[in-house]
């Protein structure tokens, strides 16, 4: 059961705590679609690799970066079934706060996952295609782009809206 006081409702949005709980649920979901849709086209990629004419010339660092890619792939596809597997098991049983709260979790964990694939793929990628440098270059731009675009960016917004907010400018679009 939903515990008013532990969630609360959201009185500018005339929601009562069940509604945000329910609504906060949808938004998850979305994420974790957009998210499903992606990571199942890059493992479909990487699974195909080996299938490839010219996987036999990789090298052995190039294989255990393929091979920690795949596994990457793997264990972020069971995490975003794992929220499947959490709303089966808590259905019915009157705790989706517990349900969005561990899937907002889930969802944290597989995002770190998917830069460390996103980053590793197309390191792996210029190193096959160019060299060692330009494998590693593209990786450490990479990473940088996606701490920029993925934790900087969103944290200076966030601290901009929030003073906005606060000094009563613009409505509060929660």
């Amino acid at each position: 059961m939903i515990d008013q006081g532990a969630v609360g409702g959201d009185k500018e949005r005339g929601e009562t705590a069940l509604q945000r709980v329910d609504r906060n649920w949808l938004e998850i979901l979305q994420e974790l679609r957009v998210l499903q849709t992606g990571i199942q086209i890059l493992t479909g990629f990487l699974l195909t690799l080996p299938f490839q004419s010219r996987f036999t010339e990789l090298d052995s660092f190039q294989i255990a970066v393929y091979l920690v890619l795949v596994v990457l792939s793997a264990l972020i596809t069971a995490l975003l079934l794992g929220t499947v597997i959490l709303h089966r098991t808590f259905f019915r049983l009157r705790i989706k706060e517990a349900l969005v709260r561990h899937a907002h979790r889930i969802l944290r964990t597989t995002m770190v996952l998917v830069a460390l694939v996103l980053v590793g793929t197309t390191g792996l990628i210029f190193d096959i295609v160019l060299d060692r440098t330009a494998g590693t270059v593209s990786a450490i731009g990479l990473s940088v782009t996606i701490l920029a675009l993925w934790v900087a960016v969103p944290q200076v917004l966030k601290r901009r809206s929030m003073k906005a907010v606060s000094r009563g400018e613009g409505p509060d679009m929660r």
